[in-house]
């Protein structure tokens, strides 16, 4: 069982609320993103609001946090208010379709880790339901809606199953979007890769930046890459 709680360097999540509790992925698309010339952020699905303070204290950008689970907004609203970037974010209780139909803000940088279950067996636990299938918000919506909302230089970051990369390009070619950077990322150096972290945009890139890294050599010890990534948010490592 996850603890109801858990402490980063400069800020404390508590999420016993949450359907879905701090994991890998969030930490990495929150220390993976570029958040280089950012002033205005917007994560999406934001949970105990984990991405949302990563991205605070790694930039001087005003960020608002969204999540259509009740107690997901009320979780992630006390974790932002108790953090000491309350001041920078603002936390929704919304659907993205709700948001983004009402929304008169433009973007330097939309993040999301998003649901990705796609047609697989469900948990008995709607609110889990809600974080982890793609029912609520499939990529093709998440992605054409990111792209209405970004400034004219704005960036998507999400991170999703490598499975689903054939997925994402068809969507993004659809979308008329481009991939900026891509990171494959594998839990060990034996294991399969496991996780694409992508950046998009709407303006085409001179050349793809793509790379990959190892998170863990054996059962937490980490590599140089990812403790490079990480360090700053990790108690220990």
């Amino acid at each position: 069982m996850a603890n109801d709680y858990f402490q980063f360097k400069q800020f404390n999540i508590q999420q016993d609320k949450c359907a879905m509790k701090v994991g890998t992925d969030g930490v990495l698309l929150g220390a993976w993103a570029s958040v280089d010339s950012c002033h205005t952020i917007l994560d999406i699905g934001t949970g105990t609001g984990l991405i949302a303070l990563m991205l605070a204290q790694r930039s001087i950008a005003v960020i608002d946090a969204l999540d259509i689970d009740k107690d997901a907004f009320v979780q992630a609203s006390e974790n932002v208010s108790s953090s000491p970037f309350a001041n920078r974010i603002q936390v929704y209780h919304s659907s993205f379709a709700g948001f983004a139909a009402s929304a008169k803000k433009k973007y330097d940088l939309v993040v999301s880790n998003p649901p990705y279950f796609v047609q697989s067996l469900k948990s008995p636990d709607n609110k889990k339901n809600l974080a982890r299938h793609t029912d609520t918000l499939p990529l093709p919506d998440l992605l054409s809606g990111a792209k209405s909302l970004l400034a004219p230089n704005g960036r998507i970051a999400i991170i999703l199953p490598v499975q689903r990369e054939d997925e994402l390009r068809d969507i993004t070619t659809k979308n008329n979007l481009h991939i900026m950077k891509q990171t494959i990322v594998y839990p060990t150096p034996e294991a399969r890769p496991k996780r694409l972290l992508v950046e998009l945009s709407a303006n085409a890139p001179a050349s793809t930046v793509s790379n990959s890294f190892v998170i863990e050599t054996t059962r937490h010890h980490y590599t140089p890459e990812y403790t490079t990534l990480a360090k700053d948010f990790y108690l220990k490592m």
